[in-house]
């Protein structure tokens, strides 16, 4: 597929390359973060945060608006990350990260203070499509 010019092509090209729903684009719903909206009769780049929109930047039409957000997204590695862990004990951290690298995934994994300090979690994640080749890793360690 070509770049995208409309939200519909960008959301189908969000779709083809497993992008969770890190965007609000089309009927993607997101709690924080940014998107792309009509409001007024002009299309909008925003950020929402706890219920409030920041409207970032205005264009006069949905092809400048996609022009604009999809380098954005298509660029943001993050914007394309899948949870696929979240471990509570090192044994499982090593165990997950075997499977991975046995079947020669790459991840990305992190270290939160989940219920404070003294409660650490570690967070693995996968990213785009390789989500589809570890479906059966989701339902054994998230």
């Amino acid at each position: 597929m070509n770049e995208p010019t409309t939200i519909a092509q960008l959301d189908q090209w969000m779709t083809a390359n497993c992008y969770p729903d890190s965007y609000a684009i089309a009927n993607r719903v997101i709690h924080e973060g940014y998107g792309l909206t009509m409001k007024e009769n002009v299309w909008c780049w925003y950020y929402t945060e706890r219920g409030v929109a920041d409207y970032l930047k205005h264009f006069a039409s949905e092809q400048e608006a996609v022009a604009y957000a999809f380098p954005i997204i298509r660029d943001d590695a993050y914007g394309k990350r899948h949870l696929l862990g979240f471990l509570k004990d090192k044994d499982s951290e090593k165990r997950l990260i075997q499977e991975l690298s046995n079947r020669k995934i790459p991840f990305q994994k992190d270290s939160i203070p989940y219920g404070g300090p003294a409660d650490p979690r570690t967070r693995i994640f996968v990213f785009g499509c390789d989500i589809n080749r570890v479906r059966d890793l989701v339902e054994k360690w998230f």
